[in-house]
């Protein structure tokens, strides 16, 4: 998988610290291409196996972009506090970002979407349902406007991550000031 970073001192090449910061993390933002016009999309994913998996409408702007263009790129940040320091330009920002390109796909074969599925929630609800996501469950959803709801998955062709720990010495927090 390609790789570059220009600020190197700040890339994370550890796969299983990267592997965790996906696991962990809420919001990816996945960014599309509609003619000319950059449009981008927060939502809630699941990296598993290598790819982004997360869902959406089998109909609206999203679903004719993709059907156009399916180049993307899949963005997931966090944010853990700024660092003070006296001097302001070396005030800094704690972080971990990941970019990723590849092609999105939509998911047909119906055990790899209700598996998708299951790891969505197993994230963002776990332990909450008593059973397993049924596959009838997944192939008859329907959205609250009435469309389909189909998983969709991106595998990366090429991905960066970046990062810079917090320093809790020099963590900002409401009231904090420096006196020159």
């Amino acid at each position: 998988m390609k790789q570059y970073t220009r600020y190197m001192q700040r890339s994370c090449m550890n796969q299983t610290q990267i592997n965790d910061f996906l696991s962990k993390a809420q919001t990816g933002f996945l960014g599309l291409v509609d003619r000319e016009e950059p449009y981008v999309i927060p939502l809630n994913f699941v990296w598993n196996e290598g790819s982004f998996f997360f869902h959406g409408a089998a109909a609206g702007r999203k679903i004719d972009i993709m059907n156009t263009n399916p180049h993307a790129c899949f963005t997931v940040s966090e944010h853990y506090g700024t660092m003070v320091d006296p001097i302001p330009a070396k005030t800094d920002t704690a972080y971990m970002s990941v970019i990723a390109t590849g092609i999105v796909e939509i998911i047909n074969d119906l055990d790899e979407a209700t598996n998708a599925m299951q790891a969505i929630l197993d994230k963002y609800v776990p332990n909450y349902y008593d059973s397993p996501l049924s596959k009838t469950h997944v192939d008859k959803y329907r959205s609250s406007l009435g469309s389909k709801t189909v998983i969709f998955k991106i595998t990366p062709i090429t991905m960066t991550a970046k990062e810079n720990g917090l320093d809790e010495q020099k963590k900002y927090y409401p009231g904090r000031t420096i006196h020159n």
